[in-house]
């Protein structure tokens, strides 16, 4: 469980290497600047490679450094939870919306600090080169999925997303290698979802993963993942809590690709407006 990380590094500091004791005590010292440091910048900071800052991340269970960067900022959450999302049945209207607005807030600025920058460059890059970009989710991923849709229709790509679980294995089934399918669950373990990426894949499509774990299949199976983090409350689920970082994720994904196509997506948004003002009273 990400909550047990510290307590993993010390149960297996007395087997570390030396180099590993070091990073070891680079992270219980300094959590805080972990999350927001590259893996480039710690290994500058205590003089050993990359690679090695790398192995000890396997070592403690982790796919890899941005791997333990989403594990090690769910667990340093737990402090200022209280701060953030504590609510109290006894707390006034404005004193709710205001936790509620801190922890929306917190979600971001922790989905934003475990960003890999070359795992969102090749994202932005694979759907800026893909003939057409499908978006799947089921649920509340099903909700993002549609907003997604709605998005990336305006930018002259060709998009699609549908609600039914069965209409987006269909789609999914005639995908081929110049298509991309962005797949968002934030467990990553929905079966209905997983079933849509295995097909994506088996027809040589590009897939972009987001969800809210690293280690889950759609994450490890996909081409490119991206990943949120959340915590969840007494009052607020922490899937619920995720849809913030999946729609900002997408939103960061949309400006991107709109920036790249800039003079399609500049035609496309005018032919939208133009049609939308024409259904106008």
């Amino acid at each position: 469980m990400v909550q047990n990380m510290f307590g993993k590094i010390r149960s297996y500091y007395a087997r570390f290497t030396d180099k590993e004791k070091k990073i070891a005590n680079y992270i219980l010292d300094n959590p805080e600047k972990i999350i927001h440091s590259t893996i480039n910048e710690v290994a500058f900071d205590l003089n050993v490679a990359e690679a090695t800052v790398f192995r000890f991340c396997k070592h403690i269970g982790y796919k890899g450094y941005q791997a333990m960067k989403i594990a090690l900022a769910s667990e340093i959450m737990a402090p200022t939870q209280a701060i953030y999302e504590e609510i109290n049945e006894h707390d006034d209207e404005k004193t709710i919306a205001e936790k509620v607005f801190k922890s929306n807030i917190q979600t971001l600025e922790n989905t934003y600090h475990i960003l890999d920058g070359d795992d969102f460059a090749e994202a932005v890059s694979i759907i800026a080169a893909a003939n057409r970009v499908h978006f799947y989710g089921i649920g509340g991923s099903g909700v993002i999925a549609m907003d997604a849709f709605h998005k990336f229709i305006r930018s002259g790509k060709q998009a699609f997303a549908y609600t039914d679980a069965h209409f987006q294995l269909m789609s999914a089934a005639q995908l081929t290698k110049d298509d991309v399918a962005v797949v968002i669950s934030h467990s990553g373990t929905n079966k209905d979802t997983i079933r849509i990426l295995h097909t994506a894949n088996a027809n040589g499509a590009k897939t972009i993963a987001i969800t809210g774990f690293p280690k889950s299949p759609i994450s490890q199976q996909a081409d490119v993942s991206l990943h949120t983090s959340s915590d969840e409350t007494a009052y607020r689920s922490e899937a619920l809590a995720s849809r913030i970082g999946q729609l900002s994720l997408i939103d960061a994904l949309y400006v991107n690709v709109i920036i790249l196509n800039k003079e399609k997506a500049k035609t496309s948004l005018e032919k939208v407006r133009e049609a939308i003002s024409d259904t106008r009273i």
